[in-house]
């Protein structure tokens, strides 16, 4: 085992896109777990949308990062030494060790991961917050019925694509939104949808009306912005909307230029009688045993399919997050911390 303990801290808080040098690498003694705690290794660190709420200092559903602190992230690890009854050096664990080599975590902030179940990385995608945030928000607000149309944003990345596919499960028209003309055709040819759109072809809104010729009844909202506001004019009485996230806005420096959608907004919420609501993972943490067992049946019979975005090593994961939040990756974007020994 290495004696040194790299980590990545918060070295400033980003004014609108963050830079490499909001963060800074640090070298510090590896921690030393005590009893009723287990020292865990990296293998994988999720690197998730949600991160650059953290690196604010304003208050949210989560405390920020401090200056000089690791930037928070899921982590699948490999037990090192253990003083907690029932794990022993060896196991695979996922936790919240962050952007660092080694982590400590006492047995409420684990779970277990079995790799002949599934591949250890899944645990941070398709079968972990990626995937619990996709199957509560879509049954939980969606509340999706057979023959009703949903559309997804972000469609090809880790929550969206979770979305789609479930839905087509409960015999839904599935469209999905992307960013490029390869990741729609993956969504549609790999993942199933009925469709895909481009956001960024100049006939966006041309080609999601004709897409959804009978409208939308469940509208997942990953990413905000003009794709909301196009996705608005289609919205059928009682569509609902669960919001996840609104990833074209986590850069702003300032609002958005006019005129002012509020008030359009609010009369479709008035008059369609819509249900749009915001909602965080863990207010459904309830039905965690419900996804792993339904999500993890349905990826053994090979109902639904994942695709891995890795970066390899602890220093590019900075660039990994930049890269997220102006949508270069394609697929769920993990950093390889260390070799995976289960492959």
């Amino acid at each position: 085992m290495s004696e040194v303990n790299r980590r990545i801290v918060l070295a400033a808080r980003p004014h609108g896109a963050p830079k490499e040098t909001d963060f800074r690498l640090v070298e510090s003694p590896v921690p030393t777990a005590g009893e009723g705690q287990v020292l865990c290794r990296t293998i994988y660190l999720s690197i998730d949308p949600y991160m650059r709420g953290r690196m604010n200092e304003e208050p949210s559903y989560a405390a920020p990062v401090g200056i000089g602190q690791p930037m928070v992230g899921g982590t699948v690890g490999q037990v090192v030494n253990s003083g907690l009854p029932g794990y022993a050096p060896g196991d695979f664990v996922l936790g919240h060790g962050g952007w660092q080599d080694y982590w400590v975590a006492d047995g409420g902030a684990l779970r277990r991961l079995d790799p002949a179940t599934a591949p250890i990385s899944t645990a941070l995608g398709m079968l972990g917050m990626p995937g619990l945030t996709a199957y509560t928000g879509l049954l939980e607000i969606g509340r999706p019925l057979p023959g009703e149309t949903l559309v997804v944003a972000a469609a090809a990345g880790a929550v969206g694509a979770v979305v789609g596919q479930i839905a087509r499960i409960k015999g839904c028209r599935a469209v999905g939104v992307a960013g490029t003309p390869p990741k729609c055709d993956y969504v549609v040819n790999e993942l199933g949808f009925d469709a895909c759109i481009d956001h960024r072809a100049p006939d966006f809104r041309r080609a999601l009306r004709a897409a959804c010729p009978d409208g939308i009844d469940i509208y997942f909202e990953n990413v905000g912005g003009a794709v909301f506001e196009a996705v608005l004019e289609l919205l059928n009485d009682f569509a609902r909307v669960p919001v996840c996230g609104l990833i074209a806005q986590y850069n702003a420096t300032e609002p958005p230029p006019g005129p002012n959608l509020v008030p359009k907004l609010m009369r479709r919420v008035l008059v369609k009688r819509l249900t749009v609501r915001g909602f965080i993972v863990f207010d459904f943490h309830d039905r965690e045993p419900d996804f792993l067992r339904d999500v993890g049946g349905w990826l053994r019979e090979g109902r639904i399919k994942y695709k891995e975005d890795v970066v390899a090593g602890l220093k590019n994961a900075p660039k990994a997050l930049i890269g997220l939040l102006q949508g270069r990756n394609f697929g769920k974007l993990l950093v390889r911390v260390a070799d995976d020994p289960t492959r």
